[in-house]
C-alpha cells in the first residue's frame, strides 16, 4: 500500500523527486499531562498535540520532504537512552518499514546518544526539531550575515553530536618508537576543525555586527524612527510589510519564508517617515543556539522604537503562539508587558465572518489602554489606515514639536534641520522659512539655542 500524504493529497507512487528528498515519518513524542503536575498540565494546555504535530509536519514540508505518515507518540516519561519507551520504538519501526521511510523527524530535542540509538534501532536517519529548523534556516539564508549565523548555529549543534563510534578512526601513534600511545583520533581532529571554524565565523560575525552598528548610527543621525515586525512564523509579517511599504519581499504560506532582515521606508499619514524592519519569525521551542546565533539580526528588534507583534488571530493556537513569541522576546531582554513600545496587530481578520469580526472587535475594545490591539488584513488592506495612524501617534508621543523661523538664505541651517529633525511644516514668508519641526528630547536644547525655537502649541 502506498503511503498517504499528510496534507490530504491522493496516494501516488514514488517519484524521482521522492527518492531524492526522502520519505519521512514525523513523530510527536509529547509528554502526557499527569494529575498533580502543574507544569505538565500547563504545557498541555498551551498547545494541543494535534496542532504541535501539524506544525512539525509543516517544518518537514518546508525542506521539501515527502511525508509518508505522522505518528502521535504520547509518553509518560523521557527515556535517557532513546527518549521513547521500548514499545514505542518497536511500534514506530513497523511504521518505518511499512512505508520504506529513510528519515524520521522527532518533534523534540534529542541528545546525541538518543539520536544515535534511535538511528541504530530504526536503521534510518533521525532529525530532531533543532536539526530540522537548522536545515530550513540553511536554505532560507540569502545574505552573508544570515549564512554565517546559520553556519555558526549548525556547527555548534554538530559539535555536540560527534560521537566516537569506530576505533579505526585513530590516526598515527604519537610519541617515539613503537611504544607511543595513540595519536589524534578522527573525532578529535573533527572537533578541532569545527572549533577553528566556529572561532573564524564568530570573528566574521563581530565584523558584521560592527558594520550594522555603523549603519544604525547613520540612521540615528537621520530623523527616522525604526519600527520592527515580530511574530510567530507564518503570521503574515512579510505580507503586512509589503502592504505597508509597497515592497516586494517574499511572502509565502510556509514556515520561515523570511529569514534575513529587510528594512524599507514607511510613509506615515501626516507625511512623517519611519523605517520598517521585517525579521525572522519565531516558533515554539526555538532552539537557544538559534536565538544566540541570530542575536545580531534581532538587534533591529532590540533597538526599535516601536515593535509590532503580528498575530495570526485566525489560528486555532493563536494564544499559545503569543506566549511563545513573548518568551523569545524575554530571551532578548524585551519585556512584553511594558506598555508603550509594543503594539499588537491581529492579522488575517478576512478569514472571519462578520459576526465573528464583531466579536473580536468587542474583545479588542475591552483591552487595557496601555495594551491596545489593531485588527487588520494584510491581504485586503482592511484596518491598515488605523494601524498607520496609531504608529504615527505612538512615535510622535516621544518627540517634541517646535516652531521656529530661519532666514531662507541660511542653507546650512535649513539642511541641518532636514537631517536632524522631522519637518512638519515649512512656509516661505518675506524671505524667511516659518517651520514646525519634531525632534527628540535629546536635541531640543540644541534646536532652541541655535534657531530660537519655541514649543509648538498643541
Amino acid at each position: 500500500m502506498e503511503p498517504r500524504s499528510f496534507d490530504g493529497g491522493a496516494d501516488r507512487p514514488r517519484s524521482a523527486h521522492d527518492l531524492q528528498t526522502g520519505r519521512v515519518i514525523v513523530v510527536g513524542p509529547y509528554l502526557r499531562a499527569r494529575r498533580g503536575d502543574p507544569d505538565a498540565a500547563e504545557s498541555s494546555a498551551v498547545r494541543g498535540s494535534d496542532a504541535r504535530l501539524e506544525e512539525a509536519a509543516g517544518l518537514a514540508r518546508a525542506i521539501d520532504l515527502v511525508i509518508a505518515d505522522v505518528v502521535l507518540a504520547p509518553i509518560s516519561q523521557i527515556r535517557p537512552a532513546t527518549y521513547l519507551g521500548k514499545g514505542k520504538v518497536e511500534e514506530i519501526l513497523g511504521v518505518i518499514k511499512g512505508h520504506e521511510a529513510d528519515l524520521v523527524v522527532m518533534d523534540c530535542a534529542l541528545s546525541p546518544i538518543q539520536q544515535r540509538n534511535l538511528e541504530k534501532a530504526w536503521n534510518a536517519k533521525v532529525l530532531d526539531r533543532t536539526g530540522v529548523i537548522l536545515e530550513i534556516f540553511g536554505r532560507r539564508a540569502k545574505t552573508k550575515e544570515g549564512a554565517l549565523q546559520v553556519e555558526l548555529a549548525h556547527l555548534n549543534y554538530q559539535r555536540s553530536r560527534l560521537v566516537r563510534s569506530w576505533t579505526h578512526l585513530e590516526r598515527q601513534r604519537g610519541g617515539f618508537g613503537f611504544m607511543g600511545g595513540p595519536g589524534e583520533t578522527q573525532i578529535e581532529a573533527d572537533r578541532r576543525l569545527i572549533g577553528d571554524r566556529i572561532t573564524k565565523i564568530e570573528n566574521e560575525i563581530k565584523k558584521v555586527q560592527g558594520t550594522r552598528r555603523l549603519h544604525r548610527a547613520g540612521r540615528q543621525r537621520v530623523p527616522y524612527r525604526v519600527v520592527a515586525l515580530v511574530g510567530y512564523t507564518n503570521a503574515g509579517k512579510s505580507t503586512l510589510f509589503n502592504r505597508l511599504t509597497r515592497a516586494e519581499v517574499q511572502a509565502a504560506d510556509m514556515l520561515f519564508a523570511t529569514l534575513d532582515p529587510t528594512l524599507r521606508a514607511l510613509t506615515l499619514p501626516l507625511g512623517g517617515k519611519a523605517m520598517l524592519s521585517d525579521t525572522v519569525g519565531f516558533i515554539s521551542n526555538l532552539p537557544t543556539q538559534l536565538v544566540a546565533a541570530f542575536r545580531a539580526t534581532l538587534e533591529e528588534v532590540l533597538e526599535a522604537d516601536l515593535i509590532l507583534h503580528v498575530r495570526d488571530i485566525s489560528h486555532e493556537d493563536a494564544e499559545a503562539q503569543q506566549r511563545d513569541v513573548d518568551a523569545v522576546l524575554r530571551q532578548l531582554g524585551i519585556d512584553p508587558e511594558t506598555g508603550g513600545r509594543i503594539l499588537e496587530v491581529w492579522n488575517k481578520i478576512d478569514r472571519f465572518e462578520p459576526e465573528q469580526r464583531e466579536n473580536l472587535r468587542n474583545i479588542a475594545a475591552r483591552r487595557p489602554a496601555e495594551h491596545p490591539c489593531f485588527m487588520v488584513s494584510a491581504v485586503t488592506g482592511e484596518g491598515i489606515d488605523e494601524l498607520l495612524a496609531a504608529i504615527e501617534q505612538r512615535l510622535a508621543a516621544t518627540r517634541i514639536a517646535l516652531d521656529l523661523s530661519i532666514d531662507a538664505s541660511d542653507g546650512a541651517g535649513v539642511s541641518w534641520l532636514h537631517r536632524n529633525a522631522e519637518v512638519l511644516r515649512k512656509d516661505l514668508h518675506e524671505g524667511r522659512f516659518d517651520m514646525t519641526v519634531r525632534v527628540d528630547e535629546t536635541k531640543r536644547e540644541l534646536v532652541v539655542n541655535r534657531f530660537g525655537a519655541v514649543l509648538h502649541p498643541d
